[in-house]
């Protein structure tokens, strides 16, 4: 029994110490934000490099240009798309004006759209440019204005963008893009000279500043890749650390990127060239970066050209999933950091997509995923209820044998043990439902955190967004007029009380342990999670509350099938209250 309780402690501790300490962490004791590297800033040469070989801008790095001044002062052409709008900047070709039109930045419903992209010089500078390197040959740079095909770039309208140098050499990049996010650029090269150059196209993410979004132990955000078909995730520390603040790659096929919570941007290149890939950063930007590995040779008159694709927007399943199955691009569904139980997550989360799409209520599709999950555990809770009841039945004969050998330990155990095999009760036999059920709940811990499809979804009454704490406690405050904002960590809400509810419920159906310290630490633990949990998403409160009380009618149904334990239940009942009126 003293096993099976420690065994049960040590779990409960552990998932404590996993969901509670970042935060506690994050909140009690906040760490410096990372110094900006002290790399000398980068000037891009006469043929659009920069010094180190990145063609990253340094014009306007300095500048704080309001948003709409940005977009004023120069010549674009528009993006429209069912999902996206924006515009591409016509000096650097730069894709620099982006907005994700079916994603709001906060819940009302007039809110903005999120922005992705920003021109450079504001002080959220985010952008894409396509280009060249070269050898004997004078490629466009950062200031080159292109000439466009169309002033429009649609689904159904692509555009091109072309520039001659004056050696009568023609760059053209060829943008189309789909109804989702992405974006397709074919870089041709036409060499009208009279000698033979060498060129090779590159794809470059510049980003001022790094995600606002938090850079968890549980949710990566910042440079990841897939290369060589291994996925790669990589900390901004590392890059800020790593000499040079360069850290390096060469892969055949995967893409790079930048991922942020719900937000993706990844530069995908021709799945069959070699590219060298690097993630850079100096003074307090960021550069993603992609270039062929080596240069091709062009004869005068002869043209060459070559595909690369750009993903800039929502890191939804279904849309991710049909980028990476069907176009081919490896492992862009696992840009969705699922971690350790993936293989429980992703089946649970098309449930979850299902139900969502039955119901229309993501708070409903979280209940009947918690039947289902329920549903699906118990014949595991019946074997656990056994062994619940045969322990419950031998209580007085465990107390007898407590008592008799409370001053020798060792016998005690042996004693302990010989019950065990004379009444054949396994004392770790319920410990395996415990034990199935930390991977479910780490993985909807996962689905419920990271699902943009969650993100802004009410559920009733004042629960308006399940991916955001229960508000019920700052609403008080807030009708009561009294201005105060309530810290996350005492902000405790209806769900996360009714979590602490129920849990003790459950544990008065438990059979109780026998140690005193044991019992009260159970005692506690109810309204120590109640707190851990009150500044996570309403929706995994949802999700415990509901599974608690299953259990809960689960348990009370089970007991009533068993009247003998009933009358042993009717019995502890009635020693507690004898005590009670003792003291």
């Amino acid at each position: 029994m003293d096993d099976k309780r420690n065994l049960i402690i040590a779990i409960l501790l552990t998932g404590l110490i996993l969901f509670g300490w970042p935060y506690v962490a994050s909140t009690f004791f906040p760490t410096a934000a990372p110094a900006p590297a002290t790399a000398p800033a980068k000037t891009e040469s006469a043929t659009g490099a920069a010094t180190s070989g990145a063609p990253i801008t340094s014009a306007a790095a300095s500048k704080n240009i309001p948003l709409g001044e940005a977009l004023r002062g120069s010549v674009r052409v528009l993006i429209e798309t069912p999902k996206l709008k924006g515009s591409i900047n016509l000096e650097g070709a730069r894709i620099d004006d982006l907005v994700l039109l079916a994603h709001r930045t906060a819940l009302p419903k007039d809110s903005p759209p999120v922005r992705l992209f920003s021109p450079s010089g504001t002080s959220k500078a985010h952008f894409v440019r396509f280009g060249w390197v070269g050898t004997g040959v004078t490629v466009p740079d950062d200031k080159t204005v292109w000439t466009p095909s169309a002033t429009k770039l649609t689904p159904k309208t692509p555009v091109t963008l072309s520039w001659t140098n004056a050696e009568g050499q023609k760059f053209d990049i060829v943008l189309s893009i789909d109804e989702h996010y992405m974006i397709t650029a074919e870089q041709r090269f036409i060499n009208g000279a009279t000698a033979e150059v060498q060129v090779a196209p590159f794809g470059l993410v510049s980003r001022n500043g790094q995600s606002p979004d938090p850079d968890t132990w549980n949710i990566h955000v910042g440079p990841m890749g897939v290369f060589n078909d291994e996925i790669v995730n990589i900390n901004y520390d590392d890059v800020i650390e790593a000499p040079r603040g360069e850290v390096d790659y060469s892969t055949t096929g995967g893409w790079l990127g930048e991922t942020e919570k719900y937000w993706l941007t990844a530069l995908v290149p021709d799945q069959k060239v070699r590219i060298n890939a690097s993630f850079k950063t100096a003074d307090g930007y960021y550069w993603t970066q992609m270039v062929n590995a080596t240069q091709s040779k062009v004869a005068p008159g002869a043209t060459v050209s070559q595909t690369s694709r750009l993903f800039a927007g929502a890191k939804e399943v279904e849309t991710l999933d049909m980028y990476a199955n069907k176009q081919g691009i490896p492992l862009l569904d696992y840009s969705i950091d699922w971690g350790w139980f993936w293989f429980i997550a992703i089946p649970f989360f098309w449930i979850l997509h299902w139900l969502f799409g039955l119901f229309g209520n993501f708070g409903v599709a979280i209940i009947g995923l918690t039947i289902i999950v329920r549903l699906f555990m118990f014949p595991v809770a019946q074997k656990q209820f056994a062994s619940m009841a045969q322990m419950r039945a031998v209580q007085p004969k465990m107390k007898a044998v407590q008592e008799r050998w409370k001053d020798d330990k060792p016998r005690m155990q042996q004693e302990m043990m010989k019950l065990y095999k004379d009444e054949k009760v396994n004392p770790l036999a319920g410990c395996l439902p415990i034990l199935l059920q930390i991977p479910i709940f780490f993985a909807l811990y996962k689905i419920l955190m990271l699902s943009i499809e969650m993100r802004h979804q009410p559920f009733i009454l004042w629960i308006k967004d399940l991916s955001v704490p229960d508000p019920s406690a700052q609403l008080l405050f807030d009708l009561l007029g009294t201005g105060i904002i309530l810290p996350a960590f005492i902000a405790i809400g209806v769900l996360p009380i009714l979590l602490g509810v129920t849990m003790w419920l459950m544990q008065k159906l438990n059979p109780q342990p026998m140690d005193e310290v044991q019992k009260q630490v159970f005692a506690i633990m109810p309204w120590f999670l109640m707190f851990i949990m009150a500044p996570f998403a309403a929706g995994l409160q949802l999700y415990w509350v509901m599974s608690n009380v299953i259990s809960i009618l689960q348990q009370k149904w089970l007991y009533s099938r068993h009247p003998i334990l009933k009358e042993q239940m009717a019995k502890e009942a009635e020693e507690k209250a004898r005590e009670k009126a003792k003291a």
